[in-house]
């Protein structure tokens, strides 16, 4: 009998020495919230890797998405209907806003942006970052422009600004009233902001095959970002959606150097017919309203134009970045 109890007390002794004992989970102080667990891992986004070769290591986990379109808020055309359907896809996309202009039909009024803008595309205003348009100036210089978005729409009465987004860095600028001041804020920012990528956006688009064409007035501005190394131009003002192969600041096709532009005029605001047939353009289409999602990562880009619920047009592609290296 001792030999049996001695020997079950060994088997419980090893037993225990097997088992690691947790200690409890500390516990904040009374009156204090406990402290913030780590969000869960995201998956990366599954994708091609851009022509020009891989992304960059870890390069998935650093990608922004910044979405948006122009010629927005026009409540006499169809009830406001196209940005109501524009705005229900921003709903299911998360990432920074852009517009391209001309948000609140027909002039910019402090009613057509309260009424108009603020129940569609207005409930995103907080991840906004406008631009302003040639409608948005008719009432009273582009007043309610700048008091609707406020510090998101840059310096009051300027219609200029920078940010970084990520690996990028942003620039929203003034079609409407182009400026000497502008021009040289713009050499300065670009100075001061040397990184691999940069996107530049603003409302009357250089390059188009709308109905109000090419239009020169931003010629000087898109010299300036074509010597700097720039990538990317997004612009509106002709109610439909084209995309332009990268091309020099004279419209020559530069497909190592270049900037590639989109227009994007597919708010909600109505739509344009195709008067001209301008060079390098690669893709176009007026049949729906919808939204421009670029995925922008460090070295590279993706895009994607998603249409209103109903319609089938699509169009997705990726590109590189020129690393901030200007043209010979």
């Amino acid at each position: 009998m001792r030999i049996l109890v001695t020997t079950l007390a060994l088997v419980l002794t090893v037993l225990s020495a097997r088992v690691r004992v947790q200690p409890p989970a500390a516990q904040p102080p009374p009156g204090q919230p406990p402290a913030a667990q780590p969000p869960p891992l995201q998956p990366p986004t599954a994708g091609q890797p851009p022509q020009g070769g891989q992304p960059p290591a870890g390069a998935a986990d650093q990608s922004v998405v910044f979405v948006g379109a122009g010629d927005i808020a026009n409540c006499e055309v169809a009830g406001g209907g196209g940005a109501r359907a524009t705005a229900a896809l921003l709903d299911n996309i998360e990432g920074t806003i852009f517009t391209l202009g001309d948000n609140a039909y027909e002039s910019g009024s402090e009613k057509e942006f309260r009424d108009c803008f603020g129940p569609t595309w207005g409930r995103h205003k907080a991840r906004t970052r406008p631009t302003l348009g040639n409608h948005d100036t008719i009432a009273e210089n582009g007043k309610y422009y700048y008091q609707y978005f406020g510090e998101n729409a840059g310096e009051k009465g300027k219609g200029y600004y920078s940010f970084d987004l990520g690996a990028w860095h942003i620039i929203s600028l003034n079609s409407v009233k182009t400026s000497a001041g502008q021009t040289k804020w713009l050499k300065e920012d670009l100075a001061t902001h040397p990184v691999d990528c940069v996107l530049a956006y603003w409302h009357v688009a250089r390059f188009s095959s709308g109905s109000h064409g090419s239009d020169p007035i931003m010629s000087d501005v898109w010299k300036i970002l074509y010597e700097a190394g720039a990538d990317i131009v997004l612009s509106s003002h002709d109610h439909d959606y084209e995309r332009f192969a990268p091309q020099d600041y004279k419209g020559k096709a530069d497909p190592e150097h270049g900037i590639r532009q989109f227009i994007v005029g597919t708010g909600g605001g109505g739509v344009y017919e195709w008067k001209f047939k301008a060079s390098n353009s690669e893709v176009k289409d007026n049949t729906t309203y919808g939204v421009l999602k670029l995925t922008l990562s460090p070295g590279r880009y993706a895009w994607q134009f998603i249409p209103m619920t109903g319609k089938t047009f699509h169009d997705e592609g990726t590109g590189v970045c020129h690393a901030g290296t200007p043209p010979k």
